[in-house]
């Protein structure tokens, strides 16, 4: 029997969600900002912020930024790892890869910043590569996420660091009607709305529930080879950061 996984609330062959996640972000890649922070009012600006800076990146370290999208986490690491240092921008879907390379030519960056179209799954470049290797919510849109943790492994230095910045699982009470009210009823109007492509959002919404929770990722993490594996709520629990080091 062909193997299934998840895409959004429904189970597809394997071998096909990579295609409708690569259509989904296609048709959002050119509103996908300004969504952004409509969706979260602003915040995942300062979740992203908050995520590089306790990186503790420095001058001159390695940076792989996988699923990196329009490029906001690529930005914040080539400031923090200077001119001496490297950043890679990579992501499976080309038309998000061009709107992240745009920015980064607009805004000057040199040679100091590659682009790359790169399946997590498989990463093309040696062992103990990197310095850090980041994905900020894009993990759950990963078919074998195991299979990216343990790449993620391999490419870093020893004593590198592996950093997942996602959504998770509410831990207030009181905040999840909210969330969920707001998630499955405002979400997909706004896509609708500004993004004119509700479906695409729906999948979105749904993506975020059917991804690992806190404990289910940071044990994942460990049977990847991890070490030192923690993680840490943001919005209490709306979305969490885990890191984990190369040892």
């Amino acid at each position: 029997m062909e193997k299934t996984t998840d895409f959004g609330f429904k189970e597809v062959p394997q071998k096909q969600k990579v295609t409708l996640v690569r259509d989904v972000f296609s048709s959002v890649a050119r509103s996908y900002d300004v969504m952004n922070d409509m969706m979260s009012l602003g915040l995942h600006r300062l979740w992203k912020r908050h995520f590089v800076a306790i990186a503790k990146l420095r001058t001159g370290q390695y940076v792989l930024d996988l699923a990196g999208g329009t490029g906001d986490i690529c930005r914040l690491a080539a400031k923090a790892v200077g001119s001496t240092g490297f950043v890679v921008l990579s992501d499976i879907n080309p038309e998000m890869l061009s709107c992240g390379r745009d920015r980064l030519l607009d805004e000057g960056w040199g040679t100091q910043v590659q682009c790359a179209q790169i399946d997590a799954q498989a990463l093309p470049f040696p062992d103990r590569s990197f310095d850090l290797v980041t994905i900020a919510f894009g993990l759950r849109n990963v078919t074998d996420k195991a299979r990216a943790l343990a790449e993620m492994h391999r490419v870093l230095k020893i004593g590198g660091r592996a950093m997942v910045l996602e959504f998770s699982e509410v831990q207030i009470d009181a905040l999840k009607p909210i969330y969920d009210a707001y998630s499955f009823q405002i979400l997909p109007r706004l896509g609708q709305f500004i993004a004119k492509d509700r479906a695409s959002y729906q999948y979105l919404v749904e993506s975020i529930r059917r991804r690992p929770n806190q404990a289910a990722l940071s044990a994942l993490m460990q049977s990847s080879g991890f070490a030192l594996v923690e993680s840490h709520n943001l919005v209490g629990g709306v979305v969490a950061i885990h890191s984990g080091f190369s040892v």
